[in-house]
């Protein structure tokens, strides 16, 4: 059985730092507000990680599919395959940010992987209610 806790609880902290990030006062000096979006690309790089993983874990514990590779790409489009989601150009876009944001800290990367956001979260959930039966709360 597949333990959804650090998922939700990934999604969950990603989620709320994003709403900080979002809400920030922007008169705050911008090193406070580089600080909290770092914060922000940092939380999505570890719940991006722990969703394709534990995708990986649902494809081959509960789909029963074999052979199966060791890198999100190719986990996304089986999933997509399988009909765990529609929108497979998406997370081939999630995947990319991640590659993006673990190599350069830029001012430009970090504003495409922060307007990912929104969208990569509402994606989350909606994968985490498909793999684990629950409603998100």
């Amino acid at each position: 059985m597949i333990d959804y806790t650090k998922l939700q609880k990934s999604i969950a902290h990603l989620d709320a730092q994003f709403q900080n990030w979002h809400t920030l006062d922007k008169t705050l000096p911008p090193l406070l507000q580089e600080a909290v979006a770092e914060s922000v690309i940092q939380r999505f790089e570890i719940c991006y990680d722990c969703t394709w993983k534990v995708l990986k874990r649902y494809l081959a514990e509960d789909l029963g599919v074999s052979d199966m590779p060791n890198s999100p790409k190719p986990i996304f489009r089986i999933a997509h395959e399988n009909r765990l989601f529609d929108n497979i150009d998406e997370w081939l876009s999630y995947a990319d940010a991640r590659i993006d944001t673990a190599h350069d800290y830029s001012g430009e990367k970090a504003c495409s992987a922060l307007a990912l956001m929104e969208r990569f979260v509402k994606d989350a959930v909606a994968l985490y209610c498909v793999m684990s039966g629950k409603e998100w709360t």
